[in-house]
């Protein structure tokens, strides 16, 4: 695995990239062979409140988690418990799932210990409602004040730019994003 590790408002000693590196490395366990992802780890402190976010793309799965926390090493020690309940989560899932397809299996070993039951939620997926509505063409600030006036954290809408389907939505920042296909 490459790191890449980088702090903002903040500088990353070497201790805490040791860190970041020892705890993130422990995840080459759970596979056959040792992923040669890259491994993206953002550090930040916003006020008191130091924060870890973890991304590893890798063929066909993504692994992301963030923390907070008030010391930077409990932060990391949090998000590679999380990045392991996924990896978890997603060979159950693959077990359960894909029992002939061997391409999605073919990362994991296979003692890794699955979840039990009363970790890993019912498969069946229940949708309980359908909206239908037309997409307006309007443009993304149009968007969003229409969200902000139905009270709702996200919008999907036709952009009048290009015709293109696009949600805005709320950030948990405050702010606002933009989600536009490629």
């Amino acid at each position: 695995m490459n790191f890449n590790i980088r702090g903002e408002n903040m500088e990353v000693t070497e201790a805490l990239k040791d860190h970041v590196e020892k705890k993130v490395g422990k995840l080459e366990r759970y596979f056959d062979t040792t992923p040669s992802s890259d491994v993206h780890v953002k550090m930040s402190i916003l006020n008191k409140e130091q924060r870890v976010e973890i991304t590893i793309p890798m063929p066909k799965l993504l692994l992301r988690a963030e923390e907070k926390h008030a010391d930077m090493y409990a932060a990391v020690d949090l998000v590679v418990e999380k990045l392991e309940r996924q990896i978890r989560k997603h060979k159950t899932k693959v077990n359960r799932k894909y029992r002939g397809d061997d391409s999605l299996k073919y990362m994991f070993k296979n003692e890794l210990e699955p979840l039990a039951e009363e970790e890993f939620p019912d498969e069946d997926i229940e949708i309980v409602r359908t909206k239908r509505f037309d997409l307006k063409p309007m443009d993304a600030e149009e968007a969003i004040l229409q969200m902000d006036m139905l009270g709702h954290n996200f919008f999907v809408f036709s952009n009048s730019v290009n015709g293109d389907t696009n949600v805005v939505y709320k950030r948990r920042d405050g702010r606002y994003g933009l989600i536009e296909p490629e």
